[in-house]
């Protein structure tokens, strides 16, 4: 096994924590009209999964300019990139999301998510020669589909990372919640097109096998464990009332509080739509769509960190330790490494993620001010765990874990 040499950070470093900070804060505060204008033209122009073209090209110029030497089409996904600054032994990422929701625009704040990584990036690369850190920005599309971090993680992308980081909007400042695990499929029944009403013996009914499906899902709710949810939307139900519809599309999502519960709650849902199939004589095409995501594991160091940083900018974020959230793609980077994922909150009216009213906030003093205070308190946060001899050599034995297991 190849030995890992470490060299710890200067004591002068670490004895001069406050005067880094406030080089990043200065740093952020140098780019702030950049970083808003960032986030407000994302909010502007939403694209979603995979489409998000001139998001990830507004967030590699901004970067460029920066002396960021920046990679675009990472992982064969054109909308993916990183961005890399300084040479430091240890790498630390920050995540930025940039794919809006279909119909409703930025309604989940990944305008403010990924101007907000952007910042820390930038502020993290003003000491990061004093803290020897290597500065990643990871470009990560899809969060609201397919999963481009999950993707980006098989690919290789977060090899070298020793912790990772991301702040996400809210309605309220959290630290610590956990999320649920998700999986998703795309349904399709292939059944025989007919008369709706001179011959109506003669077809399959590919909507009937898919009605039968959502029955028995219905039914197996009540059997499923605590923190297990099936939903899903029907896509295609056929074309006219009095044709038999030979085909009819849905995509299901399974969550569950943790990746082994989601695969084992995933066989009793696909016995639901084999029924459907199995009662009509329609034949099933069960397909998943994108990456199963995993519950979410933050680091107990990083949270707290992260937690003192946001205090000193005058937020008091919320304990959520252990509770469950909605899913996210960090999931699967936080079983692999360090990681965070706290809340940034603004006034939202009270309106919550994946809600027009919650889009329209986006833009808000508010949503601007989180922009500035998550990238201040994620460069902080990065900061201390850097300057933390103890933390710091945590973090290099995990990548060394990494490289040789």
């Amino acid at each position: 096994m190849e030995k890992t040499v470490e060299r710890p950070v200067e004591k002068t470093v670490a004895a001069d924590r406050s005067g880094t900070a406030a080089a990043v804060r200065e740093a952020v505060g140098e780019w702030s009209e950049r970083l808003l204008a960032l986030s407000h033209s994302l909010h502007a122009e939403p694209e979603t999964a995979l489409h998000e073209h001139r998001s990830a090209a507004k967030v590699a110029g901004l970067l460029r300019q920066a002396g960021f030497a920046v990679t675009r089409g990472v992982a064969d996904l054109p909308t993916a990139l990183v961005a890399r600054y300084g040479s430091g032994e240890l790498t630390i990422a920050l995540c930025a999301e940039y794919d809006a929701l279909p119909d409703i625009g930025h309604a989940c704040g990944h305008n403010v998510n990924g101007a907000a990584a952007v910042g820390a990036a930038l502020g993290l690369a003003a000491v990061a020669d004093r803290v020897g850190v290597t500065v990643k920005l990871v470009g990560t599309p899809a969060e609201e589909d397919i999963g481009g971090k999950a993707l980006l993680l098989d690919a290789g992308v977060f090899d070298d990372v020793a912790a990772a980081m991301m702040v996400h909007a809210a309605p309220e400042d959290s630290v610590g919640a956990s999320s649920l695990a998700i999986g998703a499929w795309d349904v399709t029944y292939h059944g025989r097109s007919a008369h709706a009403a001179l011959a109506p013996w003669e077809g399959v009914n590919a909507l009937d096998a898919l009605t039968v499906a959502q029955n028995a899902i219905g039914l197996l709710r009540q059997h499923l464990p605590p923190g297990t949810l099936v939903h899903g939307v029907v896509t295609d139900g056929g074309q006219a009332p009095n044709v038999v519809p030979a085909l009819t599309r849905a995509r299901y999502e399974l969550r569950a509080p943790t990746a082994e519960q989601l695969e084992a709650a995933r066989a009793r849902v696909r016995a639901c739509f084999e029924a459907g199939a199995l009662a009509t004589g329609a034949r099933l095409e069960l397909t998943p769509h994108g990456a199963d995501f995993a519950e979410l594991r933050q680091d107990s160091f990083l949270t707290e960190a992260y937690l003192r940083a946001a205090r000193s900018l005058g937020r008091d974020p919320v304990a959520r330790h252990g509770e469950l959230t909605a899913s996210t793609d960090m999931g699967n980077v936080s079983r692999l490494l360090p990681a965070i994922h706290p809340t940034i909150g603004y006034d939202t009216g009270g309106a919550r993620q994946h809600t027009a009213g919650f889009a329209a906030s986006g833009t808000s003093p508010g949503a601007d001010r989180a922009v500035l205070d998550g990238a201040v308190a994620m460069a902080l946060a990065a900061v201390e765990a850097a300057t933390d001899e103890e933390q710091r050599r945590r973090l290099l034995r995990g990548v060394a874990r990494r490289r040789t297991s």
